[in-house]
């Protein structure tokens, strides 16, 4: 159930009897053709349809992550990651006050990781609160899945294009686009990586077949289900 769909004493009747929630975080930034909150949409949805049969709240997706190396392609937002680091202590603080004492973090966003340092500090510094970082799109079953359905897959690529962010009248490019050396993305500036990159796809395909996709998703949810029942010290 989303939070979005709740009020204050739902959420507080609620929490007399569980004290699990899920936080995504994602996004807003170049996809290629797909949508620029693919990030948001993917964290938001797994984590919505692993949550549900479980009743457990699923807050509003965190929509802007960190993102520098996409500055020159319309539409992308960054944060600092001091910024960032902040803003994922302060809600992980109020999620504890309010009595959340079981958070699964779904990240949505690779650039977003280096703010695992926060998570793994917040966590230290608060006794009997348990918080889960997860990657979705790599955890180690979703991701044998994509390497199983195709070995040539990255960012912007086939693996991120499901039905529910794809965009209306956009027609993907019938090509595998060639892997990018992101060693060496790592030594450019923004405008230099638009113009190594163009259109944004890192690898691979922009499209598979929907039943590919149907069944990655699948593993993703359940292997973030899994996440909400086991493994909570």
């Amino acid at each position: 159930m989303k939070i979005a769909d709740m009020n204050w004493m739902q959420v507080e009747a609620y929490l007399q009897h569980d004290d699990r929630c899920i936080l995504p975080i994602g996004s807003t930034e170049q996809h290629a053709y797909l949508s620029l909150a693919t990030d948001n949409i993917l964290s938001e949805r797994v984590s919505i349809d692993a949550a549900e049969p479980l009743g457990i709240p699923v807050f509003p997706v965190v929509s802007y992550g960190m993102t520098p190396y996409f500055q020159k392609y319309p539409g992308s937002v960054t944060v600092r990651v001091e910024t960032y680091n902040r803003l994922i202590r302060d809600i992980l603080d109020s999620l504890a006050e309010q009595g959340f004492k079981r958070i699964l973090i779904v990240n949505g966003h690779g650039g977003n990781i280096p703010a695992m340092g926060v998570y793994y500090e917040w966590v230290k510094e608060h006794a009997g609160i348990r918080v889960k970082w997860h990657n979705w799109w790599n955890a180690p079953k979703t991701w044998a899945k994509v390497m199983a359905t195709d070995p040539v897959a990255s960012h912007a690529s086939w693996m991120e294009n499901f039905p529910w962010n794809r965009l209306a009248g956009v027609t993907m490019p019938d090509a595998q686009h060639p892997a990018a050396n992101s060693e060496l993305m790592r030594q450019m500036s923004a405008a230099e990586v638009r113009a190594y990159l163009g259109d944004g796809n890192y690898a691979g395909y922009y499209q598979r077949p929907d039943a590919d996709m149907l069944a990655i998703w699948q593993v993703a949810v359940e292997e973030t289900r899994a996440l909400l029942t086991d493994g909570w010290a």
